[in-house]
């Protein structure tokens, strides 16, 4: 028995929010005061760091649990099943559904649950939870996916990542031209297929490390309301991830028994080019050996950051041939990763 990603979906939105458009924001330092560059300024450094030009954002009809639900429907018709004989719905998630215009968050029911609903599932043993784990959560939900799968209590799991983050950003923060919204689906299932996967890892560093994530008042010091709102200690982040990214991926690689040199993409959290640029770097750097040309589809410059959903969209990009220079064949060896708020690290090595 092999455990393999039978079908992927994903639902990239229609809104597209450039650089340029953020020209009149009025970016703050964390204490209220004002930049001493223009916007002018701000925004090209912000793209030279993050290789961000543009990101997508929802429809105001759409929350999280919405595009979930569309990006879960295309993987269910690629992997060609009836939703019926799905054991479990796994969604990963940070911030429930919020709808547009309100800063409330809103999980009662789970966004499992009403993706469930909204499948029309009837089947009351299709198990449906949600996943809170930072931006690696479908990754993790993919892990518990497989555990339940070769424990033999499931055949056949939804996993789904979406967020919806452009509604949790402070406009007064310049971070927030990094988040984006979006959503990534993949059905998992037992084979008799070679391959699927062949290892994993996942560590939390929450004794020194918790809060690098976090919600927090806008830098607006002006605002008398008490909304909360995504937070993130840039430089701690990025220092984190080049010292303990690059040591999960190895030790996640070396368990599978698979070589470096037969390794044919790497699908890192679309979190930051030049972060991932490093990692990429500093995981090569460990084997001795080169990086080889087009190892690490991206997609960041164009989407943002989507949190959970910037992994299983990249995945499903490649795999239906939509992105230049990068392609699936079977048999080829990839690697998951992702960082995020906790803070987690996790990693897949998976044959296709």
């Amino acid at each position: 028995m092999s455990i393999k990603i039978t079908g992927t979906g994903s639902y990239i939105p229609s809104i597209v929010q450039k650089n340029d458009d953020f020209i009149n924001h009025s970016f703050l330092n964390n204490d209220g005061t004002n930049f001493e560059n223009d916007n002018t300024v701000i925004i090209e450094k912000f793209k030279s760091i993050t290789g961000i030009s543009e990101r997508r954002y929802a429809k105001d009809e759409f929350t999280s649990s919405d595009i979930g639900f569309l990006a879960a429907e295309k993987a269910i018709a690629n992997a060609n099943i009836d939703p019926e004989t799905l054991d479990y719905i796994i969604f990963a998630h940070n911030f429930g559904d919020i709808k547009s215009g309100t800063t409330q968050s809103d999980m009662l029911p789970s966004l499992a649950v009403r993706v469930k609903h909204k499948l029309r599932i009837k089947n009351p043993k299709c198990i449906a939870y949600d996943l809170l784990f930072g931006c690696p959560g479908w990754i993790e939900g993919v892990i518990q996916a497989q555990a339940f799968i070769k424990a033999g209590i499931a055949k056949r799991c939804l996993v789904i990542g979406s967020e919806t983050l452009s509604r949790v950003v402070d406009k007064h923060d310049r971070d927030a031209m990094i988040f984006s919204d979006g959503a990534g689906a993949c059905v998992l299932e037992d084979t008799t297929e070679e391959g699927g996967i062949l290892s994993h890892i996942t560590e939390s560093y929450t004794y020194s490390d918790a809060f690098h994530l976090s919600y927090g008042p806008s830098f607006n010091k002006d605002l008398k309301d008490d909304t909360m709102y995504i937070k993130m200690d840039g430089r701690k982040i990025y220092e984190f991830a080049l010292t303990h990214v690059p040591a999960a991926m190895k030790a996640c690689l070396d368990a599978s028994g698979v070589g470096i040199a037969d390794v044919k993409k790497v699908f890192i959290h679309q979190a930051n080019e030049k972060m991932d640029d490093a990692i990429l770097k500093r995981f090569y750097r460990q084997y001795k050996t080169k990086i080889p040309e087009h190892i690490m589809p991206m997609t960041i410059g164009n989407l943002g950051n989507s949190s959970v959903a910037t992994v299983p969209t990249l995945l499903d990009v490649v795999r239906h041939n939509k992105l230049e220079n990068h392609s699936l064949n079977t048999g080829d060896v990839i690697i998951f990763a992702s960082v995020g708020a906790g803070m987690h690290i996790n990693a897949i090595v998976y044959k296709y």
